[in-house]
């Protein structure tokens, strides 16, 4: 166990636990009781140039850039670690916080932000440049660079791996983080803080600043101080994340939405296709960027998968996110259900017919929603077109290869996708007309820090994971001798 205690809900600033300027705090609720229970500090606009005044200084100081790659990585193999030590306390977080089953956190999050760092840890060790040949009489060769000062603002469905994610390839780059975790899930950002002031990073590499996205994540993203911003949220935010960085000609990376299209071909394995599909859509209670809520389904199979989907779903265990049999916990607030609830309205009102679920369930007080199935949508449906982040899927029929790839490629989205089929060549024809920055074949959400993801069209633009991530986290400069 760490041996650092982390204050009640302060910033971490400078290496240093504090209240913000003007003493404000917010609440932080329980999903699964809708109860508090605990306040936070809520930064302000000086809390948050405090922190990239923190950052700035140990940029220009050296104190983490001025490390080789090799020192970095140790330190970050050394985060790595204290991430599994501390694991039954960040999973506990994190379902407190989230709603998450606590299964799922110590399988999913807890497990998965410590391969994070262990993989950019990896990464630190090997980050080079290269000599280029040129038809002068010159040594031309290249070097990548830290970036500097980076803003990093994490989203409520994912606080754990999303923040690894950002703060991870930006430390191995040798930068510096303010991280502006999501208002309403802000424990484990904290936790993280000590746990990474614990393993050796020097104190304002990495500073934490509580608060809301117009006050705190505002006066973050607008600071002449920050160079580079990292964002995952919702698209409508990241239009406006784009806009006021390209503003500055700041570097941005961003995740944003998705509405993943899961086609089902005629000749799937059905058995191994409904527990994809299922996972697809109730992961993490829906609220999953990356999650699989539209459902193509070839018409041969149409009816009878929809009839296993009809006894399947209802049979997926919903509740307390504290009961390890749980699989789907709340929904994060009050105002994602009431969002959900709002979508299958619609679906009602167009025409759709609920196959299952299609209503709240009222337990302990809880954000709780059953999983649902809505059939006989038209594909111009709001339902089906726009994002609902819940555990609503869609059912929609094809005939042809060509019409299944139209109906996954017809919305703004492009994150993720997948295909049920054991025809090979099918599944890497498909595979390439899909717009999608990333595909999955028989399975869904098969996830790796190796691995990058990122969206096209309105899901964003950059990759997260791989070494891909961490050149979005350097500069190259290139350097250029006469031989002469």
């Amino acid at each position: 166990m760490t041996t650092f205690e982390m204050e009640p809900g302060q910033l971490f600033i400078g290496g240093q636990w504090r209240e913000a300027a003007d003493g404000a705090r917010t609440e932080v609720v329980d999903p699964s009781r809708g109860a508090v229970v605990t306040t936070v500090a809520e930064a302000g606009a000086a809390d948050v140039d405090a922190a990239v005044r923190a950052a700035r200084e140990a940029f220009d100081g050296g104190t983490w850039s001025g490390l080789s790659g090799r020192e970095r990585g140790r330190i970050l193999h050394r985060v790595a670690e204290l991430i599994r030590e501390n694991a039954d306390e960040l999973a506990r977080l994190e379902s407190l916080d989230v709603g998450k089953p606590i299964s799922l956190c110590h399988a999913v999050d807890v497990t998965n932000a410590a391969n994070d760092y262990e993989h950019f840890a990896a990464l630190a060790y090997s980050l080079d440049g290269a000599i280029r040949d040129t038809p002068m009489n010159a040594l031309a060769y290249t070097k990548r660079e830290p970036i500097g000062v980076v803003a990093a603002i994490t989203p409520f469905n994912f606080p754990l791996i999303l923040a690894g994610s950002k703060i991870g390839p930006a430390l191995a780059a040798g930068n510096t983080v303010v991280h502006k975790p999501a208002d309403e899930t802000p424990l484990s950002a904290l936790y993280m803080a000590g746990l990474l002031k614990e393993a050796g990073v020097p104190d304002g590499v990495v500073n934490v600043v509580t608060g809301t996205g117009p006050v705190a994540g505002e006066a973050l993203l607008r600071h002449r101080g920050v160079d580079k911003v990292a964002f995952t949220g919702s698209t409508a935010i990241g239009r406006h994340v784009a806009s006021t960085a390209g503003e500055a000609l700041k570097p941005v990376t961003m995740e944003l939405g998705g509405n993943a299209a899961h086609i089902v071909f005629e000749d799937a394995d059905l058995e191994k296709a409904v527990g994809a599909v299922i996972k697809a859509f109730v992961f993490n209670t829906g609220q999953f960027c990356m999650g699989g809520p539209r459902l193509l389904v070839a018409r041969p199979v149409y009816s009878t998968l929809l009839g296993i989907l009809s006894e399947a779903v209802p049979g997926v265990p919903v509740g307390d996110p504290r009961n390890p049999e749980t699989v789907v916990g709340p929904m994060a607030g009050e105002k994602h259900l009431k969002k959900v609830e709002e979508y299958v309205d619609i679906a009602r009102k167009e025409g759709g017919r609920i196959v299952c679920g299609g209503e709240r369930l009222d337990l302990d007080g809880g954000y709780y929603y059953k999983p649902t199935v809505i059939a006989d949508l038209s594909n111009d449906s709001r339902v089906v077109q726009e994002e609902i982040f819940g555990p609503v899927l869609t059912v929609q029929p094809f005939d042809t290869e060509d019409e299944a790839v139209e109906l996954a490629n017809s919305t703004p989205y492009g994150l993720a996708s997948g295909i049920q089929t054991q025809n090979l060549a099918r599944a890497h024809r498909i595979a390439d007309r899909l717009q999608a920055g990333i595909v999955w074949i028989n399975d869904w959400a098969m996830l790796d820090p190796a691995v990058p993801f990122g969206g096209v069209k309105d899901s964003g633009f950059g990759r997260e994971y791989g070494p891909e991530a961490l050149t979005a986290y350097t500069k190259v400069k290139s350097v250029v001798v006469s031989l002469d």
